[in-house]
């Protein structure tokens, strides 16, 4: 093959052929003036080797509601003067984004337990005081168990967000003092919530539209009764 070698003419220019312009690949950089064109991966079908698919069966669903509940001393508002007589008005602001909750699926039961950080702030208006307020940041627990026939441990469990219904508060309530042995005077505090609880199980449908659990002994219940331990919540559960 013969050797390329530049030619000169004299008295002509050296000849200049253009440059070729840069391509532009298909990266995620490119440079300045370069127009990139991406494409999306096409989509190519999953290669299974069963005609069989596991999807969720619905066991039911239903809308309950939660009751929180606690009964706060006045001894913890750490404010001078207050007494049940002094009170002027009672608030109490939930924190809905901070509630800890656990649930669990029993035979036909599913079982909640959980805590609301929550503010309570009391005004009152001592003897021949101003109107002074006290603030609590406390932690209001709450429980219930709902009827849910047929559903079993191995299930799987939905809840929706929790929603208050409603705020009551009643004042003048005995409580235990510290010592155990005398009562003082403070107010109880209750949070009614609602959500909706869905229950699933996890079949098997065939090509022919059969139906199998996919575990058939879910239901099985020993003979003692089941127990649970749930974690403690994060600082206690106070805000």
């Amino acid at each position: 093959m013969a050797h390329c070698r530049k030619i000169s003419v004299p008295g002509k220019l050296p000849m200049k052929f253009p440059k070729k312009k840069e391509k532009c690949e298909k990266k995620h950089y490119c440079p300045s003036g370069c127009k990139c064109n991406f494409k999306k991966p096409e989509l190519k079908p999953a290669k299974l080797n069963s005609d069989c698919f596991v999807e969720n069966a619905l066991v039911g669903t239903k809308q309950v509601q939660k009751v929180a509940e606690a009964t706060l001393p006045l001894s913890v508002f750490a404010a001078a003067g207050v007494t049940i007589g002094s009170l002027v008005s009672i608030e109490v602001v939930p924190n809905l984004e901070n509630i800890t909750m656990n649930a669990r699926i029993i035979r036909n039961k599913v079982v909640n337990i959980g805590l609301i950080p929550a503010t309570v702030t009391v005004t009152f208006l001592p003897d021949g005081g101003t109107l002074t307020t006290g603030v609590v940041n406390t932690s209001i627990p709450f429980q219930a168990h709902t009827d849910f026939p047929g559903a079993c441990p191995e299930d799987n469990l939905t809840e929706t967000p929790l929603e208050i219904e409603g705020i009551f508060t009643q004042e003048g309530v005995p409580v235990v003092g510290a010592a155990g042995l005398t009562l003082v005077e403070g107010i109880i505090v209750k949070i009614i919530l609602k959500t909706t609880i869905t229950v699933t199980r996890p079949v098997i449908r065939d090509a022919h539209g059969n139906v199998c659990d996919l575990n058939p002994d879910r239901c099985k219940q020993d003979t003692d009764a089941p127990s649970f331990t749930f974690p403690a919540p994060d600082d206690g559960g106070l805000l």
